[in-house]
């Protein structure tokens, strides 16, 4: 009984000593480009925060929030981007952009897209200013051969 309190314990009472420092999180930003790799728009912020969230909105999002959920998975890959790049990560952003696009009818609406690029965006408060620092650039993807249908 002592040893499953034990490992109850650290569940119902949470340490916040898991973080190793503290940092910037960072922000996913992409672009869309014609075939000659030439943007079609400025870059974007891929799920902006929202401004203004409304006190019924915040308690629902206590409860059901998968957005949110799939966003702080974004922001762990793109932390492991940071510090040990890998191709899965990459991949994992790319395609959840890929599929946001999708379904918003992004990708067929616009005729000269050809191809997807994501950057990593940081930004730091130092004194009382922001700071923004573009410290990732993803590999260009063609949509023409992508076929992400749901992860």
């Amino acid at each position: 009984m002592l040893g499953t309190l034990k490992l109850l314990l650290p569940a119902l009472v949470p340490s916040w000593r898991f973080f190793d420092a503290i940092a910037p999180s960072p922000r996913v930003q992409f672009i869309l480009l014609n075939k000659e790799e030439k943007p079609l728009h400025p870059w974007q912020e891929f799920r902006p925060r929202p401004k203004k969230v409304t006190f019924l909105k915040m308690l629902k999002r206590l409860f059901w929030n998968p957005t949110w959920n799939e966003s702080l998975f974004l922001v762990s890959c793109s932390e492991r981007l940071l510090d040990y790049p890998t191709k899965h990560s990459e991949d994992e952003i790319l395609n959840r952009i890929i599929l946001e696009l999708k379904k918003a009818g992004l990708l067929d609406a616009t005729p000269d897209l050809f191809a997807i690029q994501f950057r990593l965006k940081q930004v730091q408060r130092r004194n009382h200013y922001l700071t923004e620092k573009i410290v990732y650039h993803s590999r260009i993807e063609s949509l023409k051969d992508n076929n992400v249908d749901e992860l």
